[in-house]
């Protein structure tokens, strides 16, 4: 049996993600830093689906979250906020851009870290880092600049851990979701949740393993 660590997963695309592959018969540790929502979400899954509370800003937090975990074959960091204030990249504040470069970017290379060790021992090791379009260079705008250029770096460090793991057969690739219907996204969002999972579980399930470093959309490469 398989098994997919997904950050954030109590809600939105992490928990979307978390369900699909506990219906394909994974072992899934759905970790989020609300205990109380955490664990109420992974008994809603059900099946092979277990909490395991984890703050990515936090790294006591994660090596905690490191010794209750036995195996793992799949890594989807999906952690991510927008801060408070982030609406203008002339009067955005320092504490809000750290708030999101933080929990983002740092957070999800902090937990791959630490969690390397037992992917190292997978067949076929894999980390998925859920990003944005919003954190595109080549088609940058004004949206919320904290959240976006923390997406930009996330990919950043995709493209390090790729380079750094190619000859370690792990494959480590960026997602972006597209608008989603979340919390996050709003009710006016073009996607569903659903749409907004199917290229992270590609990757997680059906993939070719050599398939690294890469920006992805709907299954296919996009410019970074």
């Amino acid at each position: 049996m398989r098994t997919a660590l997904i950050t954030g997963a109590y809600r939105g695309i992490g928990f979307e993600v978390a369900k699909q592959l506990a219906a394909r018969d994974w072992r899934v540790l759905l970790s989020a830093r609300k205990r109380t929502a955490g664990e109420k979400a992974a008994k809603a899954i059900g099946g092979n689906t277990t909490f395991v509370e984890m703050d990515v800003t936090d790294p006591q937090s994660i090596a905690a979250a490191v010794r209750l975990v036995d195996s793992l074959d799949v890594l989807v960091n999906n952690a991510a906020i927008i801060p408070e204030g982030d609406e203008d990249v002339l009067q955005v504040t320092g504490d809000a851009v750290l708030q999101a470069f933080t929990t983002n970017a740092l957070g999800a290379w902090r937990v791959a870290q630490a969690f390397y060790p037992l992917l190292a021992k997978s067949k076929a090791p894999r980390i998925i880092n859920v990003s944005s379009g919003a954190g595109q260079l080549g088609d940058s705008g004004t949206w919320a600049p904290a959240y976006s250029i923390s997406k930009t770096a996330l990919n950043g460090v995709t493209a390090q851990l790729a380079a750094a793991l190619r000859d370690k057969n792990v494959a480590v690739n960026s997602v972006c979701p597209g608008w989603v219907r979340t919390e996050m996204g709003g009710p006016d969002a073009l996607r569903s949740v659903e749409e907004g999972a199917d290229t992270i579980i590609w990757l997680a399930t059906e993939a070719p393993q050599e398939l690294t470093g890469k920006f992805l959309r709907d299954r296919k490469e996009i410019p970074w």
